[in-house]
C-alpha cells in the first residue's frame, strides 16, 4: 500500500488488509512526511521513520484542539495500532507480488523506482492505482474496497492470467477507475 506519505490512505489500507490476515505493508513516496498545519502554507514536516506516537505528541502540544477536530490524531491513534512510523517506498527492498497505490503521481514514482533497481530475479510485481482524494473519508470508503481487490488477485491461480477481468471487475461494481502495470524485481 503506497501514498505520498503513509499517512492516511495507505495506512487505513494497511489497517483493514491487516485485520484480514494480509501479510501487507504501507509506504509513502514523498521527500517527507507532511500533515496539514494550522495554515495552507504551514504544514507539519516530518522525516520518515519518525514515530507516529511522536508525531502524535508533537501535534497534540502544538494545538490540540484542531488537531482533533481536523481528525489527524485519531487518525495517527490508528498508526499507532498498526506500526511504528511512516516508511518511505525508495528505502524498501522487500518483494511483493503486488503493490496498490493512491495516487496516479505517487504510481508514476514507484514505477520509476522500480525501473531503477536492478531487475536480478526477473520476478514480476503488479503495481495498481486507484486515485483516491486524500481526505478520511475517501481513505475508508478504498480500504475495504482495496480488501476485495486483493482478495480476488489472490483467488485467482495466476494474477497475470486474471488482472483485466479482476480489474474490469472491480471498476464495475465500485465505479472506480484502476489503472495497472507491471514492474520486475
Amino acid at each position: 500500500m503506497v501514498c505520498a506519505s503513509n499517512q492516511n490512505r495507505s495506512m487505513e489500507a494497511h489497517r483493514v488488509l491487516k485485520e484480514h490476515n494480509f501479510n501487507v505493508c504501507s509506504y509513502g513516496v514523498g521527500g517527507h512526511v507532511k500533515l496539514p498545519g494550522p495554515g495552507p502554507k504551514q504544514p507539519n514536516v516530518y522525516d520518515f521513520g519518525t514515530r507516529y506516537d511522536f508525531i502524535f505528541n508533537d501535534l497534540k502540544s502544538k494545538d490540540e484542539a484542531l488537531y482533533t477536530r481536523n481528525g489527524l490524531l485519531t487518525m495517527l491513534q490508528r498508526n499507532m495500532a498498526v506500526k511504528a512510523a511512516p516508511e518511505k517506498w525508495q528505502y524498501c527492498r522487500e518483494v511483493f507480488d503486488a503493490v496498490v497505490c493512491f495516487e496516479e503521481k505517487v504510481m508514476q514514482q514507484v514505477i520509476e523506482d522500480m525501473a531503477g533497481r536492478p531487475q536480478i530475479l526477473m520476478k514480476p510485481v503488479l503495481v495498481i492505482n486507484i486515485d483516491v482524494k486524500d481526505n478520511h473519508e475517501e481513505a475508508a470508503k478504498v480500504a475495504p474496497q482495496t480488501l476485495q481487490l486483493c482478495q480476488m488477485l489472490e483467488a485467482a491461480d495466476s494474477w497475470e492470467g486474471a488482472v483485466d477481468e479482476v480489474m474490469a471487475h472491480f471498476e464495475l461494481e465500485h465505479q472506480r477507475r484502476a489503472t495497472y502495470t507491471i514492474c520486475y524485481y
